[in-house]
């Protein structure tokens, strides 16, 4: 059988014969080589007119490789010959330059919603909740005048209006459907707060169909051992699990689980009156997927209140696809002072740390609030006076703490795991940076001052047992440093002595981390 060449190529070998040979092969590399130039010098071309070349060029020292890549990305969008062309090859550098997180479920470190209760609620003398730990049987007991037992959303939402100080709201358990927000009714005691609750975690699921589950603007109520899930039609349509406002001062949420909201805990003013001093522990949040929204994504976002603290939480995939993709884990604004962030565990993306959208860890101040909002009605200041210690941060594909617009903070002992680390930005912004562990950077700029100390910038790959699925214990110490006066214990609640280890942990050997067979021993 005869084979006949493909009718391209006998095009080709045409042309050649009728040339009488003259393109020989050093003239064809020569040939393709100018094209190729050409090509560059096209391609060059492009790029100076597609971008601020004298901007990238001051920027380039200061900015994250993340953040080049986004601007690049950005800057590309509808180029009609290079968005197709380049965007494969910042998608790859992306990849190159990010840690994917590893394939496993990442451990807890005890923080979250714990499976034993807490003890009953107690208060200080000028009514500012106190911070509990879980013990086994803890609880108020049954008391037939103080209980209100209820099996339905209609009978919780009468009991919520009714109930008065002292009294406790029992759920019975199963799921309860909430088709209509929940809202308090009157302000409790700090000797007799009201208290809403599952006896049990785990016996009872709040399933929501409505833009707030709570709407609480009483002070002195307890919320607790609840489990909360967003499950409306319209997924953006499930804001809040929890909406604290106006007069509801000293509100305690402390061992729920939340689970597909946009901003899970939403706290803010409502005519001139803000919530201020609550109490946050042992919560966990989540989403299931991506935010489909444009709204504000932050399993915490607090606007204007003072004094909140923030204790002991789970927090992880907050990732928004809608509006400007930038996401939050915990978010504090608003001309508010005297937040404490302390022993947290944020995962911005617990897989797939590449996939859309900007996700910060921590910031306080975040993009500029709008001054109506702002508890000065100005925003002179975003935040003052806060605390962010013995964090865990890790899988941000921007900053594990962002600082903007905010003055006189502590960033202290917090360890950042594949982050950018952390950034203090704006004029009005100045703080201290104090004994943290991470392998990003710490930057300052547009005008912020940042007196840093004792931090290390290491890569935790080697120095930490597996850092990635967050077995934190010490491959290889470092040199400890004084312990900073405001901070007494570390992540585990350990007693931090003289002389302590840099970020979130106070010893080489944590006992409260999970024992892991295969760790090396610390070496010197």
């Amino acid at each position: 059988m005869i084979q006949r060449s493909p009718a391209p190529l006998l095009s080709i070998l045409g042309l050649l014969q009728k040339l009488n040979m003259r393109l020989t092969v050093r003239r064809l590399f020569l040939w393709l080589l100018f094209a190729a130039v050409a090509a560059v010098i096209g391609i060059l071309f492009l790029l100076l007119r597609q971008f601020d070349a004298s901007k990238l060029g001051t920027d380039f020292n200061q900015r994250t490789t993340g953040e080049l890549i986004r601007y690049a990305r950005i800057r590309l969008m509808g180029h009609q010959i290079l968005e197709p062309l380049l965007l494969p090859a910042l998608a790859y550098a992306e990849t190159q330059a990010q840690r994917s997180p590893p394939q496993l479920k990442l451990p807890s470190l005890a923080k979250g919603q714990q499976p034993q209760p807490l003890p009953k609620q107690r208060y200080d003398a000028q009514g500012l909740p106190l911070a509990e730990e879980p013990q086994a049987g803890a609880g108020p007991a049954d008391s037939s005048w103080s209980e209100l037992r209820v099996s339905t959303a209609a009978e919780l939402a009468r009991a919520m209006q009714s109930a008065k100080p002292g009294q406790t709201i029992v759920l019975n358990p199963g799921r309860y459907r909430i088709t209509e927000t929940l809202s308090t009714g009157a302000t409790g005691q700090k000797d007799l707060p009201i208290s809403v609750k599952a006896r049990q975690v785990g016996q009872v699921r709040l399933e929501s169909m409505t833009a707030d589950v709570f709407k609480v603007s009483h002070g002195f109520w307890v919320f607790e051992n609840l489990q909360m899930r967003g499950s409306c039609p319209v997924q953006s349509d499930c804001k809040h699990a929890f909406l604290v406002q106006g007069g509801a001062r000293s509100t305690v949420i402390r061992n729920n689980l939340m689970e597909d909201f946009n901003a899970h805990l939403q706290v803010n003013g409502d005519e001139d009156e803000w919530p201020d001093e609550g109490l946050v522990q042992f919560n966990t949040f989540s989403n299931s997927r991506a935010r489909d929204t444009a709204a504000v994504v932050a399993p915490i976002n607090i606007i204007g209140a003072s004094k909140w603290r923030l204790l002991d939480n789970h927090i992880s995939h907050f990732v928004k696809r809608g509006g400007g993709q930038s996401s939050f884990g915990m978010l504090v604004r608003g001309a508010g002072h005297g937040t404490r962030i302390e022993r947290n565990l944020l995962i911005c993306t617990p897989q797939q740390i590449t996939q859309p959208g900007i996700r910060t860890g921590i910031s306080f101040g975040g993009s500029a609030s709008e001054p109506r909002f702002c508890r000065d009605q100005q925003c002179e200041f975003e935040q003052r006076a806060a605390v962010a210690a013995n964090n865990v941060v890790a899988h941000c594909n921007d900053f594990g703490i962002d600082v903007n617009r905010s003055a006189s903070m502590l960033i202290a002992h917090n360890t950042l795991v594949n982050t950018a680390g952390i950034d203090m930005r704006g004029a009005k912004s100045n703080g201290t940076v104090y004994g943290n562990l991470l392998d990003g950077r710490i930057r300052e700029r547009d005008g912020a001052q940042i007196k840093a100390s004792m931090n290390e910038v290491l890569d935790l790959g080697i120095t930490l047992e597996d850092a990635d699925a967050l077995r934190l214990n010490w491959r290889r110490s470092v040199e400890a440093v004084p312990s900073h006066p405001l901070v007494k214990d570390d992540f585990c609640g350990t007693q931090r002595n003289n002389a302590t280890q840099v970020g979130a942990l106070a010893e080489l050997k944590s006992a409260c981390l999970p024992r892991v067979l295969d760790a090396k021993s610390v070496q010197p």
